[in-house]
């Protein structure tokens, strides 16, 4: 964010990320132990979100998991709704919603998602910092303990702590692991031999080693160093975004606090520059220079600050939710044209997506004349054509199929067998439709088939009868 031009700020802070120092060697984080109101509501919404992801792959509507996401076997389930590879359309479109639903989401609210939403979060900070907050100590204790030697108390409490970080990393890669081949299935893995179940034991591993690297080890880097995200900011953010800032017009000029000192008369602002907000974040930087890459809108620095601006007696809210022109012009949050750009985009689309979903059938079937093929007569004198048929059953539950004319009297005829599709099952085969002389309309009539699974309609299929050119309907 830009500053009082009267105040010369360090801008050399922008050349490097705050978890790397200047010869390329990772910076340990020690974030200190937060509270206040705003971590009071992000821990109970991150304790939401994790009872919902662990529930997830337990939780059945309609006899479906709420999630699934079965790559193996190419089914989807979402809402108990089961999705196949041939609704690639609505995928599409889903995916194009949610890209405009983030960059409308970051153009108002910044990287709100990351600080309260995003699972590398929520897990870092209401899971395993908690831990490391509870065998190691606060941040002080954390560091003297890294830096020391190795004694018996620093061995038993690195031990403790990894083992505890591992389990909770194993719990998590199950139920990742859930959620993509189903809770049945993994339940079966656990009771059943090992021996049986190989590839979905080596997956489970694999899954809990990342899990584990990653919260153990790599932890806020995922942030900093390997989302896109925090880069799209320089792209999507301006002047009228909400994000956490620093109010550098009412906080500098900075100065430490002496009790009776007037801070107006010595030309001091409110920062009283105890360092507060960069001693508690969790990626390492100093909110006071301005938004940057790494802030993920965690909101410790804000409630820091407010501990900090209470305990002196000056007015909280130095570090806040707020807009550069509401800070630099005193200018209120207004819906700017961009905005309403994006929004307007995002409900058609949304719009878009709804309708897909309402017109998508059971069934998806696709009829066509075989090629290379004219029609045949009979030796009653009707006319038929032979066709090709692919039916895919999207549902869940395996279906008969049958087919009937519905703008014109005439025979379906299947070639060898009825058609019977299990869950999921791309079913194939050939069929004559017979029509009589005066049902044809020319050289090619217009056909309407519909498909049925008992006295169901599941869709209906259009497609061209071919004929004698000189045959007219009498």
């Amino acid at each position: 964010m830009a500053q009082p031009a009267h105040i010369k700020r360090d801008e050399s802070y922008r050349d490097a990320i705050s978890t790397v120092d200047k010869r390329g060697k990772r910076v340990w984080v020690y974030p200190r132990k937060s509270h206040g109101k705003f971590t009071t509501w992000r821990s109970r919404f991150g304790y939401a979100l994790l009872a919902l992801l662990f529930a997830g792959p337990f939780i059945s509507i309609g006899g479906e998991p709420l999630l699934m996401i079965n790559i193996v076997e190419r089914r989807f389930v979402f809402f108990g709704q089961v999705f196949w590879p041939q609704d690639f359309l609505i995928f599409v479109v889903g995916f194009i919603t949610f890209i405009v639903f983030v960059t409308l989401f970051t153009v108002v609210y910044g990287r709100l998602f990351c600080g309260w939403a995003c699972p590398q979060t929520v897990f870092m900070d209401q899971v395993f910092r908690r831990i490391e907050h509870m065998v190691e100590g606060d941040w002080k204790q954390r560091q003297a303990l890294d830096k020391g030697p190795l004694t018996t108390d620093k061995f038993w409490k690195k031990t403790l702590k990894h083992v505890l970080f591992f389990g909770i990393s194993f719990l998590i890669g199950n139920t990742f692991l859930a959620y993509i081949i189903g809770s049945d299935e993994l339940l079966n893995m656990v009771r059943e031999p090992a021996a049986l179940h190989k590839g979905g034991l080596t997956a489970m591993f694999l899954f809990s080693g990342v899990f584990y690297a990653n919260f153990a080890f790599f932890r806020e880097q995922a942030c900093t160093t390997v989302c896109p995200y925090g880069r799209l900011q320089g792209v999507l953010l301006d002047r009228k975004s909400i994000v956490i800032a620093y109010d550098h017009v009412r906080g500098e000029a900075r100065g430490l606090f002496r009790k009776g000192e007037s801070r107006a008369e010595a030309g001091k602002g409110d920062c009283i520059d105890c360092k507060a907000c960069v001693y508690e974040c969790p990626t390492g930087i100093d909110i006071r220079n301005g938004t940057q890459l790494e802030c993920v809108n965690c909101t410790a620095c804000i409630d820091a600050c407010d501990h900090m601006m209470r305990g002196v007696g000056l007015p909280t809210g130095l570090i806040r939710f707020a807009s550069e022109d509401e800070i630099t012009e005193k200018k209120p949050f207004r819906f700017t044209t961009r905005m309403k750009a994006y929004t307007a985009v995002l409900g058609v689309l949304i719009g878009v997506l709804a309708t897909l979903i309402v017109l998508r059938t059971d069934t998806e079937t696709t009829l066509l004349r075989t090629p290379g093929m004219l029609f045949q007569t009979q030796t009653d004198g009707r006319i038929s054509n032979l066709y090709t048929m692919k039916t895919m059953n999207k549902t869940p539950h395996d279906l008969p199929i049958r087919l009937e004319l519905m703008n014109v009297q005439g025979e379906i005829k299947l070639i060898r067998k009825a058609l019977e599709l299990k869950a999921g099952e791309l079913g194939q085969g050939e069929l004559f439709i017979i029509l009589a002389n005066d049902r044809l309309e020319g050289m090619k009539t217009k056909l309407v088939i519909g498909v049925y699974s008992g006295d169901k309609l599941l869709e209906k299929v259009k497609t061209s009868f071919v004929g004698p050119i000189n045959t007219k309907r009498s």
